[in-house]
């Protein structure tokens, strides 16, 4: 028998629960610098310098958290359907708890690119500094999607969640485009489970089900009723 495909689309929300500090944390700023300082194309062009600092801090962090309950559920439902997770996030905490299948809109923190070869990526754990070159001899930036630049995944995205049976979302305000308009291609039958524990509204015609609660509380729960059915 042919499992379901649940599609689990995650925002900040999931991972500030295991202590990740988000963009948005102190009113947008970073050490006083607004985040278009240190997460955008021209931020990039007017001080590289700061914008490496901004992500070897965020990658020193990573290091030093963990998954939480939110993250191991999705773990166990892998036994009883097809699971995709398509996450906002750049952590590597999906991974960690053994979510097989995850697409990351935004890009991952523990990965670097050419500065002029997005197709040169390379795994990177450590401080990334000015001087550390791709093989093509460009600097190497941060393997994320800035403001202002393209989504490369979210046409893989739009089609995972065109074949879902069940959509899930955690932790996503479902206000930031182009993320927020994958609910677009949901089939008309397919059931929405929204969690966050200050959900804002948004529209759909979907069969739709708020839970205003934290990640960890809320979707253990809610996956063991989807097992269960």
């Amino acid at each position: 028998m042919k499992k379901q495909k649940i599609v689990i689309l995650t925002g900040a929300g999931i991972s500030q629960e295991s202590g990740i500090s988000t963009f948005r944390d102190a009113n947008g700023l970073w050490q006083n610098h607004d985040i278009m300082e240190v997460a955008s194309p021209k931020g990039w062009q007017n001080n590289p310098e700061l914008v490496l600092e901004f992500y070897n801090q965020r990658r020193r962090q990573l290091g030093q958290v963990h998954p939480n309950a939110a993250h191991l559920a999705i773990t166990k439902l892998q036994n009883d359907y097809e699971v995709v997770v398509v996450t906002q996030n750049v952590d590597d905490l999906h991974e960690r708890a053994e979510n097989k299948n995850v697409l990351h809109l935004h890009g991952e923190l523990y990965k670097v690119r050419s500065e002029h070869n997005e197709h040169l990526i390379y795994e990177w754990k450590k401080d990334l500094h000015l001087g550390d070159l791709a093989d093509d001899g460009s600097q190497l930036r941060p393997h994320i999607v800035w403001f202002g630049e393209a989504v490369p995944e979210i046409v893989n995205a739009a089609n995972l969640v065109s074949a879902a049976d069940v959509f899930i979302i955690v932790g996503t305000s479902m206000q930031v485009y182009p993320a927020a308009g994958l609910i677009g291609y949901l089939k008309p039958e397919v059931p929405i489970y929204y969690i966050d524990p200050n959900p804002l509204v948004f529209q759909t015609n979907n069969p739709l089900q708020i839970i205003d609660k934290k990640a960890s509380e809320a979707l253990p729960k809610l996956i063991e009723k989807l097992k269960n059915i």
